[in-house]
């Protein structure tokens, strides 16, 4: 009864603090961006938040346990990347921008059509991600209390968060990863002491995990294909989420630039540790439950905490595990929904004052919710594959022409439009016709290629017409 119960009064918790955070929120900037006043504790935790979801416990955990740190290159690897490399080279240059959404930076850099496409193919990304942290909360919510099945949890969970991210926006997102994140760093750390014993403490860990699960890299006898698969699947999360509006509103929460830079820089390095920890209780799960791990590996750590635990650790557990996927599930509703309103809907406006504006954002968290909650339904489903399909479009079609044209003052709007079509061509193409090579990679190197011919056609028909002229 006692699991039940706190369930039921972190819900409420989570209820209150968002009732709070709308207290705080006076215009659209601090719905999405929390004011641009965050210190830097509250911008780590939020930084951090980014990527501790459902695919970080229950599924790094199940993959890793299945393949070893090659099953797990995406995530934790390219997701702690991800955060370092936008903390170093892009968020210093993006803050002083100033701009709502990443969808700005396009409009302003290239043209409304770039910035209205991109910002589509943004929004679409999100519903992958956000599906995974809705099944994620179904499944533990039926290992819980099994009386009700993983759709009717999920769409519990999926009201319960919809709610509370309306009613606070970012400022609600930020207090309750400031509160989530220690408790999920203490809760997991408090589990993985507890059931080391069921395999032998530290010695008997190390003896259980098979020496090839420790390999990063591909082996040197391995061919070319094997190392470009590594360097897609590190590429996958690492690049292809940096030009997500979660990343960019995270991070230009914080009150200052150079506060920025380090919440990414620190976070990475604290999301790449703390993964360990759940990557570690999932060794041990499917030592414990090999039969599992066979059928549904999804399930292992929940059933590994459920039947090997004491009720009080349950309880640390799960509330650290509802903790990491609530702040990531927040934050994949109102960034897709902050885009929704400003670069794909606004446009049609010839204005929009700022409380229509907000009011546009709410009802894209809704649309947002809706949409992923269709996708969760899928029975074929798997949180880890969710997510990472998530970032392979960004990957192929933002990356590129926001880093170069961040970086470079010589690419134009052309360079960029041929980027996006080249890479979303060529990767569709590959992936149709099944190549050896992978899709994505295929794609990126388009992508690449793209801007650089598309933008050189451009300056030559700019030169080309001043010299008529």
């Amino acid at each position: 009864m006692i699991i039940p119960l706190s369930i039921l009064a972190y819900a409420v918790v989570m209820i209150l603090i968002g009732v709070y955070a709308a207290r705080k929120v006076k215009n659209s900037e601090d719905y999405v961006l929390a004011g641009r006043s965050l210190p830097f504790y509250m911008a780590l935790s939020t930084v951090f938040a980014t990527w501790f979801g459902s695919e970080s416990i229950l599924g790094a955990g199940s993959k890793f346990a299945e393949g070893g740190f090659r099953n797990v290159i995406e995530d934790p690897f390219g997701a702690g990347l991800c955060l370092i490399i936008a903390g170093i080279f892009f968020n210093r240059k993006l803050y002083r921008l100033h701009f709502l959404t990443i969808g700005d930076f396009f409009k302003s850099r290239y043209n409304t059509t770039i910035a209205t496409f991109q910002s589509i193919v943004i929004v679409v990304s999100y519903f992958g991600w956000v599906a995974a942290q809705f099944l994620a909360l179904g499944v533990i919510l039926h290992t819980i209390l099994p009386g009700l099945s993983i759709t009717v949890w999920m769409l519990i969970s999926a009201c319960v968060v919809t709610v509370y991210t309306i009613m606070g926006g970012m400022v609600s997102v930020a207090l309750h990863d400031t509160v989530q994140t220690g408790i999920i760093i203490i809760g997991l750390i408090a589990v993985l002491a507890a059931v080391l014993p069921l395999v032998g403490g530290v010695e008997g860990f190390v003896a259980i995990i098979p020496p090839d699960h420790l390999n990063v890299f591909p082996k040197s006898t391995d061919s070319m294909l094997a190392w470009i698969a590594f360097a897609t699947a590190l590429m996958t999360q690492g690049f292809g989420s940096i030009p997500q509006q979660d990343i960019y509103q995270r991070a230009m929460s914080a009150r200052n630039e150079k506060e920025s830079m380090w919440a990414s820089i620190v976070g990475g390095l604290l999301y790449f540790s703390i993964v360990m920890v759940p990557i570690a209780i999932g060794m041990i799960a499917a030592h414990v439950y090999p039969d599992v791990l066979a059928v549904d590996s999804q399930l292992l750590i929940p059933k590994l905490i459920n039947e090997h635990t004491s009720s009080i650790l349950q309880v640390v557990f799960f509330g650290a595990l509802l903790s990491a996927i609530l702040s990531t599930a927040s934050g994949a509703l109102l960034a897709p929904a902050t885009l929704l309103a400003e670069n794909i809907i606004k446009p049609f406006y010839t204005s929009m004052h700022d409380k229509l504006r907000l009011l546009t954002i709410q009802a894209g968290v809704v649309v947002v919710a809706l949409g992923a909650i269709f996708l969760a339904r899928n029975p074929d489903a798997h949180i880890y594959e969710l997510v990472g399909s998530a970032y392979s479009v960004t990957l192929v079609a933002g990356f590129v022409p926001l880093a170069f044209g961040l970086h470079t003052k010589w690419v134009n709007s052309l360079g960029a439009l041929t980027s996006i079509i080249a890479g979303i061509g060529c990767w569709q193409l590959a992936d149709y016709s099944q190549t050896a090579i992978p899709p994505t990679f295929v794609g990126f190197s388009a992508s690449l290629l793209g801007i650089i011919i598309g933008s050189y056609l451009g300056n030559f028909i700019r030169s080309e017409e001043k010299v008529m002229v």
